[in-house]
Parts: C-alpha cells; structure tokens; sequence
C-alpha cells in the first residue's frame, strides 16, 4: 500500500510541478454525490473515501489542497480546462479516457450489480430486461456495459447514483445499476430497505476497465 501511495504521490507532484509554482495550492475534484466514496455532509464539507485518498495524498507530500466538488459530467472536462489539477472521484480506468487524461496505478477495483425490488424475480438477461427500465448515471461505465450488452432502449439516464435510486423508490424503475460498493450500502440503508442486489457481478474488464485511479492531465 506504501508503494502504491508513493506512486499517486509522485504523479500528484508531477501535477503540482506543472503548476509552475512550489507551494502554490493543488486543486482536488471530487464528485460529492456518491457516496460512500465521496458526499457533502451536513456541513457541506466534501467526505468520503475518495476524499480521505486525497487529503492523505496531500499530507504525505506536505501540500495545501483544496478539495472542489464538481458535477459527474464536468470533471473531464474540467480537467482539461485547468478548473483543477486532478480529479479523485472513482474514475474507472479505461482506453476511452486515457485519450484525454492520465492515470494514476488503480487505489481500488470495482465490479457493477444490479438493484432491484424485493421478490420482483427480476433476471438480468436479454430476455429478462426486455420491456423494463433500468437507471443509470449518465457517461459512466455502468452506462456503457447497459448500452453495448442489453441496448439503449432499456436505460434511463440520471446525473447521479442518488437520483436513480430515489426513482427507483419511487416505483419509476424497474431496476438501477452501479458499483457494487455504492449499491450495497444503499440497500442497507433505510431508503432502501425494501430492494436487494440482483444477479450476479459485472466484471467484464471490457467495459468497466483496469480499476479506479487518479486522473491528472
């Protein structure tokens, strides 16, 4: 783990050397809607375990950071623009991205799973989703694999895991997909309680990538 926090290190120093200016202040991204990997508290204070990598990061290297939150869709983006000088928000590794921006080695891996309601006998299959709606946060991996495997006509896009899943509480989906972390912690959850994990684990290293790393420019 000590090497591997070395190697994120490094490269976030790479980034505050291309800054131009030693000392001067490094900019975090994070998403603060997906939680338990990042969130806003009460406070409005960004949290979670991206969050803790990166405030771990910044100490290890003797850094001032801000951590900045920033919507899913203008992280890239916002990267590329300078808005901020890295990005650590469970970004999956993938071809696709590395043509615009660099990654750390992976700090998690991460496999998908389906939610639906208790006892609906939901199969996941072509057979089994034909006809039904399943939500999905927009520009993901998640939304990709629905995309390529069960076909666009059966998604239903959202800006974020916590809007999908009030939606999917609300009886307005048939089912949701997400990283299996995100949606084992919200069945746990009062909100969703009445829903389970269904079928068995997306792992499919085509679509969801070489794990979760750091993006920098």
């Amino acid at each position: 783990m000590k090497k591997r926090m070395a190697a994120w290190a490094a490269a976030l120093i790479f980034t505050a050397a291309g800054m131009g200016m030693a000392g001067e202040k490094i900019r975090i991204a994070t998403e603060g809607a997906y939680p338990p990997f990042n969130f806003v508290d009460e406070s409005s204070q960004p949290k979670g375990f991206d969050v803790d990598i990166a405030n771990a990061l910044c100490q290890e290297m003797k850094m001032e950071c801000e951590i900045v939150v920033q919507d899913w869709d203008g992280l890239i983006p916002g990267l590329m623009a300078r808005k901020f000088d890295a990005v650590v928000a469970s970004i999956s590794i993938t071809e696709e991205r590395k043509k615009s921006v660099a990654f750390t080695n992976p700090y998690y891996e991460e496999a998908g799973r389906f939610t639906a309601k208790k006892g609906s006998g939901l199969v996941i299959s072509k057979e089994g989703l034909k006809g039904k709606t399943v939500g999905v946060q927009r520009a993901t991996i998640w939304a990709k694999y629905l995309e390529s495997v069960y076909g666009a006509d059966i998604v239903k896009y959202y800006d974020s895991t916590e809007s999908h899943n009030l939606d999917l509480k609300a009886g307005r989906l048939d089912a949701a997909l997400a990283t299996s972390f995100a949606m084992a912690k919200w069945v746990e959850s009062p909100d969703g309680q009445d829903f389970e994990l269904v079928g068995e684990p997306v792992r499919d290293k085509q679509y969801i990538g070489e794990g979760v790393g750091i993006a920098v420019r």
